[in-house]
């Protein structure tokens, strides 16, 4: 029987299963990197935007919520293509349903940066 990593080795572990998932992200996904690319544009845009510090939060979380998001995706794409070549209906409901919250946190960001910008400059 093998003992389960436990404390400050298993954090270790999983710090490093972490970055291992984001090399594979920027590697083989070109979304993620565009997303990347995006969120780092953004970043200083959400510090003059915002006018607080809750309405800057509000935009730099929305736009981490797309990133997130994508990894799932990325995650379940990965998954189904393992699994074999072949369509199947689950199979591409799963990736059309990762691809939907992709999409619905990206009209997030749009819809939270217009209002931001509407209540900043209207």
């Amino acid at each position: 029987m093998t003992q389960k990593n436990k404390g400050l080795d298993r954090v270790v572990k999983a710090y490093g299963y972490s970055v291992a998932g984001l090399r594979a992200a920027w590697r083989g996904e070109a979304a993620f990197r565009q997303e990347i690319i995006l969120l780092l544009i953004m970043l200083p845009l959400a510090f003059w935007l915002g006018r607080s510090l809750l309405e800057t939060l509000l935009l730099i979380v929305v736009c981490v919520l797309v990133v997130i998001v994508e990894l799932l995706n990325s995650a379940i794409e990965a998954v189904v293509d393992r699994t074999g070549d072949e369509y199947h209906l689950l199979s591409g409901r799963a990736k059309d349903m990762g691809s939907a919250a992709v999409f619905v946190s990206v009209m997030l960001v749009v819809f939270v940066w217009l209002g931001v910008v509407y209540d900043r400059f209207f």
